[in-house]
């Protein structure tokens, strides 16, 4: 039956495009959209000086400068390995293009300054190139990814991947990887494993079954596959050796996926102390600069969010004191950083005898614990409201992994029993929102598969935190508040 399957699979498949481009070249196409972008810059700065105050500069000189800015720049960039994940981890891990050109900009600047030969610089012009240069370096991130996708579209780039290793475990788990990354050029032909005996003839695969190594061999040599990757946990060396001897008989890239990124972090790095060489399995989040970052985040938002919605935050208070006795707050134990147990505010949205403070019973739709009011409220959050407190005191941020109740449960299991690692999303303070709520995963979680789900975006958010991934959660929060119906 498989390999009937198999060509089916094989004889609909069309063959692949003589000159396909892997996502090597996206790298390439990035430096070169930079490069441009600096040119545009430079040349736009000028003109839009000219427009405002005239001719009033040193040509020549301003020249020199945009020429140190840019090698600066790219020298920064490199030195971050800003190329090393061409439009990976969402998306995100780019857009910090726009303050390395202004980190580069501030050392020239300061220099040049430093050797007193500021004075024959336009002031003006420099405000002009150092708005229009970021500006055109972070639209263009945007622009890059329209324009990779098309070209993704059109056949031109590509990642085809076979994952190796049918384990029902870590097959998924790489594909929710993969699904994180959310990367246009990457495809998954199937899964091949010669292990047929363990794999579950019932069970709706996600990708196609390809087969074994004779099978996958002769899909490779058809010119569709570009990668495969190896997702076998516990496997040893001599196990490893055999199919990579296999592989090696075709044009294809022979990838690892360790048993760390399976089971642990995606994260991992090789770190020194001194000379001595070590694996680094889990890091601090949000250390030094960043740490400090997300805290002035977290009080100017809070500050900001409880003055311009305090006649909301009142007109809620007021109603629900109107409609039903009982206090106006609602406070809940739940855990926060590194698992410290916090009490958190919500405006209280269920009838005052009928309340869990233990967060055991989940809420379900039509919930009669709920008041008429606390179903509006719930619906768009507002409930949520009070909770700019507990940021202003440094008990939770703005963005970031739900804080659960202690003893919250997925289906008949605590979560912390039901989901490995779970306890891990603890390491950053707990947010008001977070990636997984705006991913589909707000309200109830009545399946351990969503939970898991729900953590594993909870874990990809520390683990690539920014602030503008920090903006674009929060957008997509005010666009979710709209349309959700999974909220109750």
């Amino acid at each position: 039956m498989l390999n009937i399957v198999e060509g089916q699979i094989a004889a609909a498949e069309p063959r692949s495009r003589k000159y396909r481009f892997t996502s090597n070249v996206i790298a390439t196409i990035i430096v070169g959209v930079d490069l441009f972008c600096l040119m545009l810059g430079a040349l736009l700065a000028p003109v839009a000086y000219e427009l405002i105050l005239g001719p009033q500069y040193f040509i020549e000189r301003h020249v020199n400068v945009a020429v140190i800015i840019s090698v600066n720049f790219f020298l920064i960039r490199l030195s971050r390995n800003s190329y090393a994940h061409p439009m990976g981890r969402g998306g995100d891990s780019d857009q910090s293009v726009a303050f390395e050109f202004l980190l580069a900009a501030l050392l020239v600047y300061a220099t040049v300054w430093q050797l007193g030969v500021a004075k024959p610089f336009s002031t003006g012009l420099a405000l002009c190139y150092l708005t229009i240069t970021p500006s055109l370096l972070f639209v263009s991130r945007f622009v890059v990814r329209k324009l990779v996708w098309y070209l993704v579209q059109a056949g031109f780039i590509g990642q085809r991947i076979v994952i190796y290793g049918a384990d029902q475990a870590s097959s998924e788990r790489v594909l929710r990887l993969l699904e994180l990354e959310r990367l246009p050029y990457v495809s998954v032909v199937g899964i091949a494993d010669d292990r047929t005996t363990r794999i579950e003839r019932d069970r709706p695969w996600q990708v196609p079954f390809l087969g074994g190594l004779d099978a996958l061999v002769a899909r490779i040599a058809r010119g569709d596959v570009d990668m495969v990757v190896i997702a076998l946990p516990m496997i040893s060396q001599s196990r490893l050796d055999q199919i990579t001897e296999r592989l090696q008989q075709v044009s294809v890239d022979i990838c690892l996926m360790p048993r760390e990124a399976l089971d642990l972090s995606q994260q991992y790095t090789m770190r020194f102390i001194g000379s001595l060489p070590l694996f680094a399995l889990w890091q601090r989040p949000m250390r030094d600069f960043n740490r400090l970052l997300k805290a002035i985040e977290d009080r100017t938002l809070a500050i900001l969010g409880l003055v311009l919605l305090s006649p909301l935050l009142l007109f809620t208070a007021l109603v629900i004191k109107l409609t039903s006795r009982g206090p106006v707050l609602f406070r809940q134990e739940r855990f926060g950083f590194n698992n410290v147990r916090i009490s958190v505010l919500k405006f209280r949205s269920m009838y005052v005898d009928r309340q869990d403070v233990s967060g055991a019973e989940r809420t379900t739709r039509d919930d009669p614990r709920v008041t008429p009011f606390g179903r509006i409220i719930r619906r768009l959050s507002i409930d949520e409201l009070p909770q700019l407190f507990n940021v202003l005191t440094g008990e939770m941020s703005i963005v970031g992994p739900r804080p659960h109740a202690t003893q919250m449960k997925v289906g008949d299991e605590y979560y912390f029993e039901a989901v490995r690692g779970y306890a891990a999303r603890h390491r950053v303070k707990p947010g008001i929102t977070g990636l997984a709520q705006v991913r589909g995963l707000r309200g109830e979680i009545a399946t351990i598969e969503r939970a898991k789900r729900r953590v594993e975006y909870d874990m990809y958010y520390i683990e690539n935190w920014s602030l503008l991934l920090d903006l674009r959660i929060i957008l997509e929060t005010v666009w979710r508040l709209i349309w959700d119906r999974n909220v109750y």
